[in-house]
């Protein structure tokens, strides 16, 4: 079993995405070919923001977002402790200084509740994670932001394709910011990225951005870096947009068949009713999480952790904050599992994977048909 079936998911798609790779090699502009502005089109479109800018990567997106603002030296930023180290590294990486918030021990997304006490007349912006695939609570975020007249980032690394009350992820703030990493709900093969804004001099600055810096051929007008994503990777991207909506009703589907036999039974990552999740993970939050997972590999049942170690932990970070200051996502860290996940795991992979996961657990199994415990 895999823990997102990559190779299936090439095969679904093999002749488009051979064919978009082959029509790139035939007109041999690599670097800002056509399918550039062809995904940026594409992509804005599927998430209503009037701007999209393609880049090498995520982190590079967090990175050309918080340029675009002219965030630097002796900055902050309020961001969640419990996610990939990029969300942090990039602010690090400007010379401004991550602020942890705590996260909601339901969601493990960032807890709205505790950002405001950590605006200081430093703070340049917020930055919230969409984490396993679902927004944050963005609305109370924004309302936050707006009082105190600063942006939101939206690292929606993990949830392209998501909706939150109405919107799509990636256009509920001032930039979005999203990955095309292979594992993520929208994959290319290599690395990846897009920014999302609706404001017009933010994306004007962001394109100069990702092209060191210039406002036209060697005529550099601010501060770049060689942040463009190559054109055989929006080619991919491309391809794997026609299939995408029926792969986000899949991985929908394979979190239901999860949801029929977990739910009530294991404690899971919760989910609230006015939004949906792209699923880029499926979570259960356990007791014994080492032992599980131990349990389940040696039935060939692959598992991950996201993430084992909260980033003011992490030994770069550490000196940025107390140890002691988020331990809500100290408890989740321990304790987090993602199952196997993505549109090609059928309804008989799901029940293996969460059989296993209940008899790990010592939870009575449920007999064939048995809805979930109430």
């Amino acid at each position: 079993m895999e823990f997102i079936d990559l190779k299936a998911q090439y095969q679904a798609s093999r002749e488009l995405i051979n064919a978009r790779i082959q029509a790139v090699l035939d007109h041999g502009q690599y670097i800002m070919g056509p399918e550039v502005a062809e995904l940026e089109s594409a992509l804005a479109a599927c998430t209503g923001a009037r701007h999209c800018v393609t880049v090498s990567s995520g982190t590079e997106a967090l990175l050309i977002a918080l340029m675009a603002l002219g965030v630097g030296p002796g900055d902050e930023v309020i961001t969640t402790p419990f996610s990939f180290i990029a969300t942090a590294e990039a602010i690090v990486l400007l010379g401004a200084r991550p602020v942890f918030a705590d996260i909601n021990p339901a969601t493990c997304n960032i807890d709205p509740g505790l950002v405001e006490a950590l605006v200081t007349p430093r703070t340049r912006a917020i930055m919230p994670v969409s984490l396993y695939g679902q927004p944050a609570d963005m609305d109370e975020i924004n309302a936050i932001a707006l009082r105190h007249g600063l942006p939101v980032i939206e690292d929606a690394a993990q949830s392209f394709g998501a909706t939150y009350r109405g919107k799509k992820s990636c256009n509920l703030s001032t930039i979005g910011c999203t990955s095309f990493f292979p594992s993520k709900p929208l994959g290319c093969y290599g690395d990846g990225g897009a920014l999302f804004t609706s404001d017009d001099a933010i994306a004007a600055a962001a394109r100069e951005i990702r092209v060191h810096g210039q406002s036209r051929r060697y005529v550099h007008t601010r501060v770049g870096v060689g942040g463009r994503m190559d054109t055989l990777q929006c080619a991919v991207v491309l391809a794997k947009l026609d299939r995408f909506e029926w792969e986000l009703g899949q991985r929908q589907r394979a979190a239901a068949s999860y949801d029929a036999l977990l739910s009530g039974r294991v404690q899971l990552v919760g989910h609230a009713r006015d939004r949906s999740s792209a699923w880029a993970q499926y979570t259960v939050v356990l007791d014994e999480r080492d032992r599980v997972q131990a349990e389940l590999h040696a039935q060939g049942i692959p598992t991950a952790v996201h993430y084992p170690v909260p980033m003011h932990l992490q030994p770069a970070y550490a000196h940025l904050s107390r140890p002691d200051a988020c331990p809500v996502a100290l408890e989740m860290a321990g304790r987090v599992m993602s199952l196997p996940m993505g549109p090609y795991l059928d309804e008989a992979g799901a029940r293996k994977v969460a059989l296993a996961v209940l008899g790990a657990c010592g939870v009575a199994l449920p007999a064939a048909g048995e809805p979930a415990a109430v």
